[in-house]
């Protein structure tokens, strides 16, 4: 058609010219908007094609044949089999039964025989540190969700002060010009003064048009990485000049049967205003400097860092399910099958950014974070603890794990800690309280390494369920993964916590397993001078009578000689 078209004259063929070239200037700039469809191909691409091929040769039979019969029946069987693909295929879940399977084989699996120790351990769960944030800012601000990432050699949680998503003139004109950076071992977060810093980004998340860090991500790609790459989580750090920058993390895509997300990598946005010689780079080749997992070690400030987004280290852990083999995850089978647990009102979900140390253990780990997860059965009613999955936050190309099941040492999950916090105290209010995000806490007491879960008890809205009350002093929980025994810690002195946990189980552990005595406290130096002071003091003084035994003395002998 186009081509007779061309064919009548001049006119017509300055038309078409026109034509196409406004096709592709509208290809060009606003390849951020069909992306999204590019991506769609990309995932189902293999079901694409088999659905198109039986569709063109059942068409093809369905002409070809002339009674009526026929025809039906071709169309029977089309309905059939796209019913079958629909029913097998997503409602099911066997595409994402195969993109997993794809996952488990592409990792690099690494099963340790010892769990690494926690250390600078959070106090304030992700929901409590973001409404606390929501708290501070204005009608027309609002707060990106918070991220745990280190700055410095310290962990905090930090998150961008950006334009509401609800004023729209806002989200076109203002730029993010405050970024919230609070500790994380800390329960007294401020959000004033020094945690409150000015940096302008002329990219925010919530900005519109070419200034949202999705479209400015995607702009900068090249074809082959619209196809394949999309942006995920964003992050708020320092880099190695000390200047804050955006951190995109990216997904890619791998494989032509059941295609599966893997780290690709992340784009690094500056900070700076916004001017004419930006706009024209942002609506042109967009924003940002690539960095491919290869090359995040040349990169200081994204080593043992967390960039890695949330939904690759998901499937990776949910990947284990195959550890028993392929089959075995299916329903009539399942004996090692396992699920990440989901917790209940809206409270953050698996993986638990945390730190670990991993010094001392037979692994290559580092030391650092890592995105935890606690996989349990895959049963309603089986809430004990499988594998403990360590995946670096940093996108490093490894998986550890370690298998509590196969050593029997039948610690209870995390989905089981609610009901236990809750039975510990009866007289909370317990409708309007809920214990939440249980974190692991592993350390060496009483001659060995044992884990616990540290959970937060937080007050819920009644009118928003995901408005959590972020108390300065939160109740803290610490609970025995081992003897599901529920201990109540004080929040402002950390450095207590084990010798509280100790004071607890101490008769427990010795009956159970005949561990000595710890935190005998040894008296000090000044303590043992004091003692021998006293006991000194305590020396009862002699009467001096000297004087008078020698006068009798005297006496006596002066009796004897007169005698003689």
């Amino acid at each position: 058609m186009i081509k007779s078209y061309w064919k009548k004259g001049a006119k017509q063929k300055r038309i078409t010219i026109f034509v196409g070239l406004l096709i592709l200037i509208l290809l060009f700039f606003f390849r951020d908007d069909y992306q999204p469809v590019l991506l769609f191909f990309r995932k189902y691409i293999f079901i694409i094609l088999i659905s198109v091929l039986i569709l063109v040769l059942g068409l093809r039979k369905f002409r070809k044949i002339a009674n009526t019969g026929g025809r039906l029946g071709i169309l029977g069987l089309l309905i059939v089999f796209f019913g079958l693909l629909y029913f097998l295929g997503w409602n099911q879940g066997l595409y994402d039964y195969m993109k997993t399977y794809n996952v488990f084989n592409n990792l690099n699996k690494v099963e340790i025989d010892e769990l690494p120790l926690t250390q600078n351990e959070r106090i304030q769960p992700l929901r409590n540190v973001h409404s606390m944030a929501k708290e501070r800012v204005a009608e027309t601000k609002d707060v990106s969700l918070p991220h745990l990432v280190r700055i410095g050699t310290e962990n905090k949680w930090t998150m961008a002060i950006q334009p509401s998503e609800k004023y729209i003139m806002q989200r076109i004109n203002d730029n993010t010009e405050e970024v919230f950076s609070v500790s994380s071992t800390t329960p007294f977060p401020r959000f004033s003064n020094e945690n409150r810093i000015p940096v302008t980004f002329s990219i925010g998340e919530s900005l519109k048009f070419s200034r949202n860090t999705y479209n400015a991500v995607v702009q900068r790609f090249n074809p082959w990485m619209l196809f394949n790459y999309e942006p995920r989580d964003t992050f708020y750090m320092k880099n190695d000049n000390g200047d804050w920058v955006q951190v995109v993390s990216l997904i890619k895509w791998k494989g032509f049967f059941f295609p599966y997300p893997t780290f690709g990598g992340v784009m690094i946005i500056d900070n700076g205003e916004h001017d004419f010689n930006d706009y024209l780079e942002r609506i042109t080749i967009g924003k940002g400097t690539f960095v491919s997992p290869d090359d995040i070690k040349n990169y200081p400030f994204l080593n043992k860092q967390n960039t890695l987004a949330e939904k690759v280290s998901q499937l990776q852990a949910e990947s284990l399910k195959f550890l028993g083999g392929f089959s075995d995850p299916l329903p009539w089978n399942m004996e090692t099958a396992v699920k990440i647990p989901l917790m209940p009102k809206d409270q953050n979900q698996q993986p638990y950014v945390t730190d670990f140390d991993f010094a001392g253990s037979n692994s290559d780990a580092y030391s650092g974070l890592y995105h935890w997860f606690g996989l349990e059965p895959v049963g309603d009613d089986r809430t004990s603890l499988s594998y403990s999955v360590f995946i670096p936050a940093d996108g490093t190309d490894k998986i550890y794990y370690y298998d509590h099941a196969s050593k029997k040492e039948g610690f209870a999950g995390v989905s089981a800690m609610p009901l236990k916090v809750k039975e510990s105290r009866k007289e909370y209010d317990w409708k309007a309280s809920t214990p939440v995000e249980f974190r692991p806490y592993i350390k060496d007491i009483a001659g060995r390494k044992r884990m616990f879960f540290l959970g937060t008890v937080s007050s819920i809205s009644d009118t928003n369920a995901q408005q959590f009350d972020g108390s300065a002093t939160p109740d803290l929980v610490l609970i025995d993964s081992e003897y599901s025994d529920v201990i109540w810690i004080d929040v402002k002195h950390p450095s207590t916590w084990d010798e509280t946990v100790y004071n607890q189980l101490n008769e427990a552990w010795r009956a159970s397993e005949g561990i000595g005595y710890y935190y005998q406290e040894q008296p000090k130096d000044e303590d043992i001078m004091e003692r021998q002071m006293d006991s000194l003091k305590a020396i009862p003084k002699a009467n001096d009578n000297s004087k008078q035994i020698e006068a009798l003395q005297r006496q006596l002998d002066s009796l004897k000689a007169i005698e003689n």
